[in-house]
């Protein structure tokens, strides 16, 4: 049985940067996708038990990595943290988001 890799994608309220990610690595071989929020409005909560599930997680802004950090830091023992630095600045799934997406995350893929 091959090895998946847990991904967490993280943004402030879940509703753009996250839920894109999510949805564009879903079918990409080996890896299981989940997203959440940092904010307290946000449509999916990031929670203890998604930090602990995952074994990357990317955030998109070095704001989200310090809440991230604060907040979970007792579940953060195993997962790596990688700050991918995408604005809000995107609608969901629009193509360019796609695009900076599939760069910045892919060569952390397996």
């Amino acid at each position: 049985m091959a090895l998946v890799t847990n991904l967490l994608f993280l943004c402030s309220r879940n509703r753009l940067r996250s839920p894109t990610a999510e949805q564009v690595f879903a079918s990409h071989p080996g890896v299981e996708t989940a997203s959440a929020g940092l904010a307290p409005d946000a449509e999916e909560a990031c929670s203890a038990e998604l930090v602990e599930w995952a074994d990357v997680i990317f955030v998109m802004e070095k704001a989200h990595r310090t809440r991230l950090q604060k907040r979970f830091r007792a579940q953060l023992k195993r997962a790596r943290v990688v700050c991918l630095d995408i604005p809000d600045d995107y609608a969901f799934m629009q193509p360019e988001l796609v695009a900076l997406l599939e760069k910045k995350v892919t060569p952390f893929l397996k």
